[in-house]
């Protein structure tokens, strides 16, 4: 099991809205970055466990856990005109872009702000805390994992 950090803007799809969907499983649709997609494709499997990043967000927070239930496959909004997502490079038989489904697990009792995990030199190498990291998809080390679960003080 690998573990993840996926941004979202709460405008547009809050951990509130996971929870909200009957299923609680939503598909982690319109990634158009490469690097990101990459990690889609190729390295989030069912079973990883995702932090849930609210961006342009005060504070900018972890908010909660996602766990991945269908890995990677293409993202069919890039497909269609009439999306928001809609590539015309991007063909069914030759898909540009993917995307995984999630599941609801928890949201944290207070988020762990970005300040917050500024503080800790145990995070000092986590992606989202470099400078200039602005990936909407970051791997999280199991370490790291552990230790921001400590500060969310939850338990899985």
């Amino acid at each position: 099991m690998k573990h993840w950090l996926f941004k979202t803007e709460p405008d547009v799809f809050s951990i509130d809205d996971l929870y909200k969907v009957p299923s609680r499983i939503a598909p982690w649709e319109g990634v158009r970055n490469y690097q990101a997609r990459n990690f889609l494709r190729d390295s989030i499997q069912k079973g990883d466990l995702v932090f849930f990043y609210h961006s342009r967000a005060n504070p900018l927070s972890i908010v909660g856990i996602a766990e991945v239930t269908k890995p990677g496959y293409p993202d069919h909004f890039a497909f269609d005109p009439s999306h928001k997502y809609f590539d015309p490079k991007s063909k069914p038989e030759n898909p540009t872009w993917y995307m995984v489904d999630i599941k609801f697990r928890k949201k944290f009792p207070e988020p762990v702000t970005m300040e917050e995990m500024k503080k800790h030199k145990q995070l000092k190498n986590m992606v989202l805390l470099q400078k200039g990291s602005r990936l909407s998809i970051q791997p999280v080390s199991p370490t790291e994992f552990q230790f921001i679960l400590g500060l969310a003080d939850v338990k899985l």
